[in-house]
């Protein structure tokens, strides 16, 4: 039994979502994670707006992650709020705080229904939830494992402890299509022609088990630019290597640009999260590590060549798109060689229909 707090009823699993008397609940789901993470609960939020379409859905994310659901057509509203260790200039540690306590007293006056934390039980997250006072308050736990070994299964599973039908829909992200269309324009220019097939390489991984090397990005770049009209866009995390709060990938790119500098490919830095998700959108299909740009792409409907190190798939593979995933017995993915991932792309293709939409 989840922990009930004040103000808050404890959940009716026999029962409908009833909310207000109108029948339209309000509900609040916080998810304050990962990129990833995030994007494995938008499955939730698309199918509470598909059974409860009358409902108030309000999510609250940090600020980072804003662009992931900033044109979310099943959000009503999008709250969010700065991390004090990612202030900006100008920012100050006490005044996030204050704007942070702000935003919850807004949020407790919205009397909400239901408060979901798809992420578990983390302390910072009961706290708000305490503060917020919903009705009802739901907290994804070790019961949901009885949904399936995957994220997003075991986040849908909230839907029938509300006394809604379980369903695990495909992730969605929106881009922003004024961004979109700049990048591709952009990108037509620096190649001098308009792609037929435009293949998004990302070269960033968290872990470090996930890393693949300069020599074999380009090395499969190489490979893979066979058919006449191909391009790629070479995505990777702007900065320095040495950066403690934003590790980048920049010495990486470098090493790879130099090494492809007659072939038609675009780097493209993306500093901002906006950025990232419009050019992914742009790409037919995608290769990379398992991280963040992994679960964008399929929220975009992206055919994924994934490489995964020490990561479960079980419970991280891309979700609702097709999808080669690479595994070493190893697990580090310094042993996936690059004939493998040729093969990989090859096998991908081969699914797919020969003139995919963008």
């Amino acid at each position: 039994m989840p922990p009930v707090f004040p103000g808050a009823d404890v959940e009716d699993p026999g029962s409908r979502a009833r909310g207000d008397a109108t029948g339209r609940p309000r509900i609040l789901v916080i998810r304050r994670d990962n990129i990833g993470d995030l994007v494995c609960t938008t499955p939730l939020l698309r199918a509470l707006r598909a059974q409860l379409p009358g409902s108030f859905v309000v999510a609250l994310l940090n600020r980072y992650n804003e662009p992931v659901l900033a044109r979310h057509p099943d959000l009503d509203a999008l709250v969010s709020y700065q991390k004090a260790k990612h202030r900006e200039p100008g920012e100050t540690v006490a005044g996030l705080y204050w704007q942070r306590l702000r935003t919850v007293i807004a949020l407790r006056r919205q009397r909400f229904d239901w408060l979901l934390l798809p992420g578990g039980a983390q302390a910072s997250v009961l706290r708000t939830a305490r503060l917020v006072a919903p009705r009802r308050l739901l907290i994804r736990g070790d019961e949901d494992a009885v949904a399936g070994t995957h994220e997003v299964e075991q986040v849908c599973h909230l839907l029938p402890r509300m006394g809604l039908d379980f369903a695990t829909p495909a992730p969605m992200v929106a881009c922003d299509p004024q961004v979109r269309e700049t990048l591709k324009a952009d990108i037509a220019g620096r190649l001098g022609f308009v792609p037929r097939t435009l293949i998004g390489v990302h070269l960033s991984a968290r872990k470090p088990s996930q890393r693949w090397s300069a020599d074999r990005f380009a090395a499969l770049i190489r490979q893979l630019h066979a058919p006449a009209g191909t391009a790629f866009v070479l995505l990777w995390a702007p900065g320095a290597e040495s950066n403690r709060l934003h590790p980048g990938d920049d010495g990486k790119a470098a090493q790879v640009i130099e090494r492809l500098r007659d072939a038609p490919i675009v780097p493209v830095a993306t500093h901002r999260l906006e950025h990232l998700i419009a050019a992914l959108a742009l790409c037919d299909r995608i290769v990379c590590a398992d991280g963040g740009a992994m679960h964008l792409a399929a929220a975009l409907g992206k055919p994924i060549v994934c490489l995964f190190g020490d990561s479960d798939p079980n419970r991280w593979r891309p979700w609702g798109v097709p999808h080669e995933l690479l595994q070493p017995a190893s697990r580090d993915v310094a042993d996936i060689m690059v004939e493998d991932v040729v093969q990989a792309h090859r096998r991908l293709c081969a699914r797919l229909p020969a003139n995919p939409v963008k």
